[in-house]
């Protein structure tokens, strides 16, 4: 009985910070969804005339920051303690594990590249069109794709079908983008 309670111990630890480790990176995505929606509102308030520009830059930079350092920032840095953390109670390195570490790394550079653009921002500078931001906001969509599939399918053929179904997707959101925006010129 005490050799069954020294094996459900650390699993269940495994378990909590497992969940943990989803939960914020559910909260990480969802920050890194909206943080680009947000960048693409300010830049188009930028052709608005004065004052309707001023109050809508003012109010984008304002929602910027709570979003970035009350959510986004936090649950970069949690997901990655509980990731670690989880990485070293898996007790393993599978390959598709390393794959996806190389994914998570792109992730986290397309974070810092977030905070540049957001840092940008906050100092009224726009340097991106509001269709180039359109395009870097599903950036983090296919990072979740292709993590989510590495995660669940683990195996070498599931990774070329979840590559060869990333191309496609991506194929998909450049043309999505590219018709979304024949659509607005038109309205």
């Amino acid at each position: 009985m005490i050799s069954n309670i020294g094996r459900i111990i650390p699993r269940m630890s495994f378990l909590y910070i497992k969940a943990l480790h989803i939960i914020f990176v559910v909260t990480w995505f969802a920050g890194l969804f909206y943080m680009p929606r947000l960048f693409i509102y300010f830049a188009e308030a930028q052709d608005k005339p004065e004052p309707e520009k001023s109050i809508l830059q003012n109010q984008f930079k304002l929602m910027q920051r709570r979003l970035w350092y009350g959510i986004t920032w936090p649950s970069a840095v949690i997901t990655l303690i509980m990731g670690l953390s989880t990485w070293y109670l898996y007790g393993a390195f599978p390959a598709w594990l390393q794959l996806k570490l190389l994914f998570v790394l792109g992730l986290y550079g397309y974070h810092l590249f977030c905070h540049r653009l957001f840092k940008q921002q906050q100092r009224g500078v726009v340097t991106w069109s509001s269709t180039k931001l359109r395009v870097w906001n599903e950036v983090a969509t296919i990072f979740l794709f292709a993590i989510v599939f590495l995660v669940i399918l683990k195996n070498a053929l599931g990774m070329v079908y979840g590559l060869i179904g990333l191309a496609a997707l991506i194929i998909l959101l450049l043309v999505a983008i590219r018709v979304y925006k024949k659509v607005r010129e038109k309205a």
